[in-house]
């Protein structure tokens, strides 16, 4: 199987497994880590999640990967940037809320309040949302293509 395909097949894979388990509100999400059992297991499958959809557009499109043209470099650029986003968004939401369970409150203070709350929605919903624009951009851009070369 060729290293691509191998690619595709595993971030897809863990891409549903983990949007199953969330649609489906697994006890497996509230799976406590750790000896003070204040991290749950959830946050790592959202991460592995959030981090295997984009790399599921890098794997599966190859104009992506191996861009040509202006068009493709800049659609490139975007998919590298969401995925450096997704394997930080882990560390910046500990960073926003202060804490592993990712509770925000109603403090005065930057972290863990409000403000903080909605960066870490942007981020958590910004990432899936991103990455399908950019599956939509492309399909566009062939259905573009092959028009042309009728």
């Amino acid at each position: 199987m060729k290293k691509n395909t191998l690619g595709l097949f595993l971030s897809l894979s863990i891409f549903v497994l983990s949007v199953y388990l969330l649609v489906t509100s697994s006890p497996a999400l509230e799976y406590p880590l750790g000896n003070n059992d204040t991290i749950p297991l959830g946050n790592f499958i959202t991460w592995a999640g959030l981090i295997a959809l984009p790399m599921s557009l890098y794997w599966g499109i190859g104009k992506l990967r191996r861009p040509q043209g202006s068009t493709y470099r800049t659609l490139s650029a975007g998919l590298k940037f969401l995925i450096l986003l997704s394997l930080l968004w882990l560390p910046v939401s500990y960073g926003l809320s202060g804490n592993m369970n990712f509770n925000f409150g109603g403090t005065t203070s930057f972290q863990g309040g409000q403000t903080a709350m909605t960066l870490f929605w942007g981020l958590s919903l910004g990432i899936p949302v991103t990455s399908f624009f950019l599956l939509f951009l492309h399909l566009l851009l062939e259905a573009f293509h092959r028009l042309k070369n009728r």
